[in-house]
């Protein structure tokens, strides 16, 4: 059954990305999203959480027009996305897969990654260097000469993320950005994720179903089921809506859960919402006592 899915806004001058009242139809007849309203605002991350199956790469895919809807409208910089126009689309918004070697196919990392400017017509050495700016902002300039395919997993995800880069999009959208990395280049995505929008301005859409990563980095959050969004608002109030979480397949961020056993565990009404390590400390602090 197909659920209703929150209603959508007007358009406005401040959506880089506004997608109306989408509905995708694959082949097999199979619904991938139904009745979609999403968008994307100027220096924001967003947040699309949900678990398998609920939508979250189709919508992902009609942002820059690797997938025309079935029914419904998708605009990006005001300009109404199908299959014959904005063919340069992905100058505006760009897509990191969840699997990178669906990506990279280059011989070498400078060559993945200068890819895109050169077919944006810009000059080998302009793309070189733009390719190159890319690379550092990531932290994997060491790696330029190298075969994109012998390269880690941590590796492969930042050079992916440097060739969306390098074209210098507006809204970059990521799909599982830190699934089946280790904690440690998890990290560095995160961090490049966080520099993305406080460093460049760039839009960052999170797909994923970490909660724990959307509750650090999201300014807004978007709840989807079945492919539709059932719920969207900040990340205090979706990530603390436990019976929302539930409904969804999803559990609540690790850290709003020692919270509120903090709090049950004190029988003391639960005053703040953290959502990250630091502010955890400081409310289990107010709390003890």
């Amino acid at each position: 059954m197909l659920h209703d899915s929150v209603q959508c806004a007007e358009r406005s001058s401040d959506d880089i990305v506004h997608v109306d009242c989408v509905t995708h139809v694959y082949p097999d007849g199979s619904v991938g999203i139904h009745n979609m309203c999403f968008r994307v605002r100027a220096s924001e991350v967003v947040a699309v959480c949900g678990g398998n199956a609920s939508g979250k790469s189709t919508l992902l895919e009609h942002l820059n027009g690797l997938l025309v809807p079935s029914s419904g409208k998708v605009y990006v910089m005001g300009e109404e996305v199908n299959g014959g126009g904005k063919k340069d689309i992905w100058r505006h918004v760009g897509i990191v897969f969840q699997r990178p070697d669906d990506q990279l196919f280059a011989p070498t990392v400078l060559d993945d990654v200068m890819f895109g400017p050169l077919n944006m017509g810009v000059g080998l050495q302009e793309a070189k260097r733009m390719a190159m700016e890319a690379l550092e902002s990531v932290g994997v300039e060491g790696v330029l000469d190298k075969v994109p395919a012998y390269l880690s997993g941590g590796q492969k995800r930042l050079v992916a993320i440097a060739g969306v880069l390098a074209m210098r999009p507006k809204v970059i959208a990521m799909d599982e950005p830190t699934s089946d990395l280790d904690p440690f280049h998890s990290g560095l995505v995160e961090r490049v994720i966080i520099d993305l929008k406080e460093k460049r301005g760039i839009s960052v859409v999170l797909a994923t179903h970490d909660v724990d990563l959307a509750a650090r980095l999201a300014d807004r959050v978007c709840i989807l089921k079945k492919g539709c969004i059932i719920a969207e608002g900040p990340p205090r109030d979706i990530f603390y809506d436990r019976g929302l979480m539930n409904g969804a397949g999803l559990r609540i961020p690790k850290v709003a859960e020692i919270y509120l056993e903090h709090c049950a565990f004190f029988n003391k009404k639960p005053a703040l919402k953290p959502l990250n390590v630091k502010e955890l400390m400081e409310a289990m602090r107010g709390n003890s006592f």
